[in-house]
Order: structure tokens, then C-alpha cells, then sequence
């Protein structure tokens, strides 16, 4: 009988989310790409919620806890810190224990700007983060419908799965 930890072939599964208000600013970072906008994001680093959500996929996938615990935003080396640099320092952590991810699915959800121009560019960017092919990235982008926090315009928020293997 197979326990949890003991999947055969070593694959495991994680999730993230991540949020952002707007505040002042000329632009967002979204999967690492900047994207023009009349407000920024509100946040100790750069403010990718793609790239954070990511970040926490993964992290959880190998059971290494959370972004915050180990990018804590009291902590100054992170002040405006691209969020590239955030992620590159979470595949370090993984490598370092054997896995490297397979596929990645993020979800952004806003009501502007508008993403659908920027989701290949994100897509790039991301897999050129990875070490992989595009293929095995997917961004979609999404708006509530006017429902909440994201559909009133008051922020940005990302979900993020990730697939690892062990090797």
C-alpha cells in the first residue's frame, strides 16, 4: 500500500494564491512582465501575484511552507524586490531537494488592465524562469464579473497549481 509522501514515479501537486490591492503607480508586474496601468500594486516586493501564487504552488508541492515564511515582509533584502529573483531563490530550494517542476497552470483575475495582450510574454517569461518549454506553462486571465474585491477594481488576485518531480 502506497502512504502519503510515497507516490510511486515521486510527483506531487501544489496550490497557491496570492492577492494585491491597487495603490498608486503607472504599472503592474504580472509573471514578470510590466504591464502599463493607471494604479500599482500594494506590496512589500514588486507585487507579481502571479509569480507569488507560483512561488507558493511550488513551495507547497514540496511541503517547504509559504512564500511569506521565506521572503517575510518585515525583512528589507525583499523591499521592491523583483519577483523573478522570489522565484529563482524558490527553485534553488527545491532543487536543492531533488524536484524540478513539470507544468504550472496560473489563473489571474482583474478587471483591468486588460491581460490577453501580455499572456505569451508571462507564458515566456515564466517558462524561461522554469528552464522549460512554454508548453508547460499555461497563464489564463479572468475577471469576476464585478463580483468582489477584483470586479470593484480594488485589486488583483492570482491562483497557481504546480506539478513537481522527483530527479
Amino acid at each position: 500500500m502506497t502512504k502519503i509522501g510515497q507516490l510511486p514515479g515521486e510527483i506531487r501537486v501544489g496550490q497557491g494564491l496570492d492577492v494585491h490591492a491597487f495603490g498608486p503607480g503607472d504599472h503592474v508586474v504580472l509573471g514578470g512582465v510590466r504591464i502599463a496601468h493607471d494604479r500599482g500594486l500594494l506590496a512589500h516586493s514588486d507585487g507579481d501575484v502571479a509569480l507569488h501564487a507560483l512561488c507558493d504552488a511550488l513551495l507547497g508541492a514540496a511541503a517547504l511552507g509559504d512564500i511569506g515564511q521565506h521572503f517575510p515582509p518585515g525583512d528589507e533584502r525583499w523591499r521592491g524586490a523583483d519577483s523573478r529573483r522570489l522565484l529563482t531563490a524558490v527553485l534553488d530550494l527545491l532543487a536543492q531537494r531533488g524536484w524540478r517542476p513539470v507544468n504550472v497552470d496560473i489563473t489571474v483575475a482583474c478587471e483591468a488592465p486588460r491581460l490577453a495582450p501580455h499572456v505569451p510574454a508571462m507564458r515566456e517569461t515564466i517558462a524561461g524562469l522554469l528552464g522549460g518549454a512554454a508548453d508547460a506553462v499555461s497563464v489564463k486571465a479572468t475577471t469576476t464579473e464585478k463580483l468582489g474585491f477584483c470586479g470593484r477594481g480594488e485589486g488583483i488576485a492570482a491562483l497557481a497549481v504546480a506539478l513537481i518531480r522527483r530527479g
